[in-house]
């Protein structure tokens, strides 16, 4: 399997980001780590190998993002603004340094939004956020909802981010368009702690006439070795 590490220094973000590359064809997958994790995490937890099929036959091509969190979202010092600043510059490096690069790498039409727990907000904030580039989200057990992390602090920044605020006041009828054409994903664990924000998520999409799949496993489900098997059943044999 193809196998490359990556690191330039980002324009978006000030400082050098990183990343892996798996496979060498096939839909692209931009997969974000957990809280505060690193772009290896994907790698060192078992998530690449789960995939090995498809990146071998060359079905998907993987890209390991690394994060900002400890940054943004978990510095707890800094303002609440600065703090979704942040995120907002790491947005922007997403989708105008990390995802054309990956177009450049493979130029496959499918990309595909992956992550779980803090890593599905990711995928979903920017995903439904920018649904002509993003054509499947995949959300496991993921955080909905951002402003739980605010301690009641909100502005525009905070709300461009956050899909349980945008999606209910999305009138747009080319966004909408984009947005029901997307293949989205919220799996997520029956006893999970955010089984309620993920309907409610999947009840607001569905009211803007946006199709997408809640799918509840059964017990908690906020684990690696249960995303192993989500990730495979959802994204791992699209060809």
């Amino acid at each position: 399997m193809h196998r490359a590490y990556h690191r330039w220094w980002s324009p978006a973000l000030h400082r050098d980001m990183e990343l892996l590359e798996f496979g060498h064809g096939g839909a692209r997958v931009i997969a974000f780590p957990t809280s505060r994790g690193r772009f290896f995490e994907w790698e060192n937890r078992g998530l690449v190998h789960a995939l090995g099929h498809a990146l071998e036959n060359g079905w998907l091509h993987l890209v390991c993002l690394d994060a900002v969190d400890a940054e943004s979202w978990y510095a707890y010092h800094e303002h609440p603004g600065a703090r979704a600043w942040r995120h907002e510059q790491y947005t922007n490096y997403v989708m105008n340094e990390a995802l054309p690069w990956a177009r450049w790498r493979n130029d496959h039409p499918f990309t595909i939004f992956a992550g779980a727990s803090f890593g599905a907000f990711h995928a979903l904030s920017m995903g439904l956020r920018f649904p002509d580039r993003v054509n499947r989200i995949l959300s496991m057990s993921g955080l909905t909802d951002i402003k739980m992390f605010m301690g009641g602090y909100h502005n525009e920044t905070v709300y461009s981010q956050n899909p349980v605020d945008f999606i209910p006041n999305e009138h747009d009828p080319w966004r909408l368009d984009r947005l029901r054409e997307q293949e989205l994903i919220l799996a997520v664990g029956r006893e999970d702690r955010l089984l309620n924000q993920n309907r409610e998520l999947s009840g607001k999409l569905w009211a803007r006439g946006i199709g997408n799949a809640l799918r509840e496993w059964d017990g908690m489900a906020h684990d690696w070795p249960v995303w192993h098997d989500m990730i495979r059943m959802y994204i791992g044999g699209h060809d």
